[in-house]
């Protein structure tokens, strides 16, 4: 790989690393080295990188800030790009905010409630990067990116820029035209609605303060660690299956909220993949449901 790196890093302009170690790129603080990590700065850096290791036959993964992703202990073979510190910037016009991918959500958030705009408190607390919560239709406490977004640049398979609206990117629970079509988000624009500064900041400190009452949110974790079932709740299921607590080296189902497995300080990447499988198994053993993970696995698991 390091021919590859070297080729890249005269060809490009974004920071390009050799061997870097991805317990430093996600929240469980968990996995091993990526072979190739990219933090892309610019598009046309980025549609190199995808021509280059197609050409190449390299693999690759798409990350933003690597909140909701848990990677193998053996590291990456391959390339990991990077959409999130080098491609974080929102513009706001009236009620329309315009954010770049990498952009987390709470920045976006944030902006929102300086500009006196509302709609978007919901989403104040959630730690990804707007590119990744467009991909997932994130949401929190009844709000959804689905919501409030008018409409998103993405980058097509065949390495076009397309501006998709709001009804062409198809959002549904957790996924949306994106996820299922494997586009990557470039940026997207927000519409919101003028409102009252106090009342914005009353509701995110209240949806903060919930936040810490009922989320683990002083350990490592990758958010809700399941999808919600049809008719069900994850954090029940598993709560009820007698696993609130349950441990697998330092990886530990939280004792706050059942839906979140989080690392306790020693946890590998190994741990926290064999606490899901074991959460999987024993929910459907006891209720016959399938509970799906929400964290993207990246590297060899099995």
């Amino acid at each position: 790989m390091t021919e590859i790196v070297k080729f890249l890093r005269e060809n490009i302009k974004s920071e390009v690393l050799e061997n870097e170690p991805m317990k430093n790129h996600t929240s469980f603080k968990v996995g091993g080295e990526a072979d190739i990590f990219i933090n892309i700065s610019n598009v046309d850096d980025l549609v190199f990188c995808l021509k280059t290791f197609k050409e190449k036959n390299i693999p690759f993964y798409i990350i933003g800030n690597g909140c909701n992703t848990l990677v193998s202990d053996e590291g990456v073979r391959g390339a990991v790009i990077c959409i999130y510190s080098e491609m974080n910037k929102v513009t706001v016009d009236g009620c329309i905010l315009e954010a770049l991918a990498g952009t987390p959500m709470t920045t976006i958030a944030l902006l929102a409630k300086n500009e006196c705009l509302t709609g978007f408190e919901f989403a104040s607390g959630i730690p990804g990067t707007i590119g990744g919560g467009l991909a997932m239709n994130a949401g929190a406490y009844g709000g959804e990116l689905k919501d409030v977004v008018l409409s998103a640049k993405v980058l097509d398979n065949d390495y076009n820029i397309i501006e998709l609206s709001n009804e062409e990117l198809k959002f549904d629970y957790r996924k949306s035209i994106i996820s299922e079509k494997k586009y990557i988000v470039l940026s997207t624009k927000i519409k919101l609605e003028k409102g009252n500064f106090d009342y914005i900041d009353g509701k995110m400190k209240e949806l903060s303060q919930k936040r810490r009452e009922k989320q683990p949110l002083e350990f490592p974790s990758a958010g809700s660690t399941f999808k919600r079932p049809v008719g069900y709740f994850a954090g029940k299921l598993i709560q009820d299956s007698g696993l609130k607590g349950c441990s697998v080296g330092g990886a530990c189902v939280s004792e706050k909220h059942s839906g979140f497995i989080i690392n306790k300080g020693n946890a590998t990447a190994s741990d926290i993949y064999k606490l899901i499988k074991h959460c999987q198994k024993e929910v459907y053993n006891n209720f016959n449901v399938n509970i799906e993970t929400e964290v993207k696995l990246i590297g060899d698991f099995e």
